[in-house]
């Protein structure tokens, strides 16, 4: 049974982390460099961290984003 919750962890981890690379690609940064993108979410956290009206901001442009698509 503990080899099946390792096996449900690893699949839910992987799909996590293709969708948000799935999130990169949408976003228009596909070929930019890992150091870049990592970058860029550094500073997002920075900004955003205490900052309501800026996570607000950011939360609308990913929203309009996504109802774009039909997401």
């Amino acid at each position: 049974m503990a080899k099946s919750m390792t096996s449900d962890a690893r699949k839910k981890d992987t799909c996590e982390k293709i969708e948000l690379g799935g999130l990169i690609v949408k976003a228009g940064l596909r070929y930019e460099k890992r150091a870049l993108l990592l970058g860029l979410l550094i500073e997002a956290e920075r900004r955003i961290k205490g900052d309501d009206a800026e996570k607000s901001r950011l939360t609308a442009i990913g929203a309009e984003a996504f109802g774009n698509d039909g997401e």
